[in-house]
C-alpha cells in the first residue's frame, strides 16, 4: 500500500476485502452448525441419550416379543433392535432436531440475516445437511459400539447400509425443513416431538410391525421410518442384499420432502 502527496491511498489492501471462497464459507458454516447442535443439551438428549437407553433397556429386558428367526436370548433382541435404533437416530437428528432448531432460527430472524450474507441459501442448506451427517456419524459410531458390547452380530454390506442411511437422511431432512419453513416455531416444536413419538411406536423401531392390525400394517409400511428400519434390519440382521422396495419408498419420500421444502420454505 502506498500514499500519494494529497494524502490519498493507492495500491491494493491485503487481505483483499470480499467474500471468502464458497467451499470455505460452507465449511465454516457447517462447523458452526455442528458445534451448536452438539452443545445443545436438549438435542443431545434426543439424538444420543434416548436411542442409547432404548437400545440398552429393550435388549436387556424381555419386554417386547421379538420375531423369531435369529439366535435366541439377548443376542436375538439386540439383533432386532439395533437396526431400528439406528433408524431412530437418523429420525431424531435429520427430522426432529433439525426441524426444531431451524424453526427457532427462522423465528428469531437468524435465517433472514444469513439469507442476505455472501453465503447463498443453498449453501446454508448444504452446511446444515453436513452438520446433520457429522452428528449422525457420531451417533452411529456410539450406538454401534453399545450394540456390539451387548452381543450384536451385524451382517450384510456396509455400502447398502450407507445408502439406506443417506436416503433416510435426505427424506427426513426434507420433511424437517418443510415443517420448520412453514409452521411457527412453537408449532414446529410440538409437532416434531409428537411425530417423533408416534414414529417411535408405530414405525417398527422397537415394536415389530406384525404386532399391529393388518389394516394398519399396509399404511405403516409406507412410512419412511418403517422403510428405513425394515431395510436396515433386512441387511444387518438377515444379511440380505439391497432391499429395493424399502430403498424405493425412501427415495420417493426424499424427492417429495426436499421438493416441497424447496418450494414452500419461508425464510421469515
Amino acid at each position: 500500500m502506498t500514499t500519494t502527496e494529497a494524502g490519498g491511498v493507492t495500491g491494493t489492501f491485503s487481505p483483499r476485502p470480499g467474500a471468502a471462497p464458497l467451499p470455505r464459507m460452507i465449511r465454516a458454516q457447517a462447523a458452526l452448525e455442528t458445534r451448536m447442535l452438539l452443545r445443545n443439551g436438549e438435542q443431545l438428549l434426543l439424538t444420543v441419550i434416548i436411542p442409547t437407553l432404548l437400545l440398552v433397556l429393550f435388549s436387556a429386558v424381555d419386554i417386547i416379543a421379538v420375531p423369531t428367526g435369529t439366535a435366541g436370548g439377548a443376542g436375538r433382541s439386540v439383533d432386532f433392535l439395533a437396526p431400528g435404533v439406528l433408524a431412530l437416530a437418523v429420525l431424531s437428528t435429520a427430522f426432529t432436531g433439525q426441524a426444531i432448531a431451524t424453526g427457532f432460527e427462522r423465528r428469531y430472524g437468524v435465517l433472514k440475516r444469513l439469507a442476505v450474507s455472501p453465503l447463498p441459501r443453498w449453501g446454508l442448506m448444504t452446511a446444515k445437511t453436513c452438520a446433520v451427517l457429522v452428528t449422525e456419524v457420531l451417533q452411529i459410531a456410539l450406538l454401534t459400539a453399545v450394540a456390539l458390547a451387548l452381543g450384536w452380530s451385524p451382517q450384510g454390506s456396509p455400502l447398502t447400509v450407507a445408502l439406506l442411511l443417506l436416503l433416510g437422511t435426505a427424506a427426513f431432512s426434507g420433511l424437517g425443513l418443510l415443517m420448520a419453513g412453514t409452521l411457527k416455531a412453537e408449532a414446529t416444536l410440538a409437532a416434531a416431538n409428537l411425530v417423533f413419538l408416534l414414529l417411535l411406536v408405530g414405525g417398527g423401531v422397537i415394536v415389530p410391525l406384525d404386532k399391529f392390525p393388518e389394516a394398519a400394517q399396509g399404511v405403516l409400511g409406507l412410512l419412511p421410518i418403517t422403510a428405513l428400519s425394515d431395510g436396515l434390519r433386512e441387511v444387518l440382521q438377515h444379511g440380505a442384499g439391497a432391499p429395493w422396495p424399502d430403498l424405493g419408498i425412501l427415495a420417493v419420500w426424499a424427492v417429495l420432502g426436499l421438493g416441497a421444502a424447496a418450494r414452500f420454505f419461508r425464510w421469515e
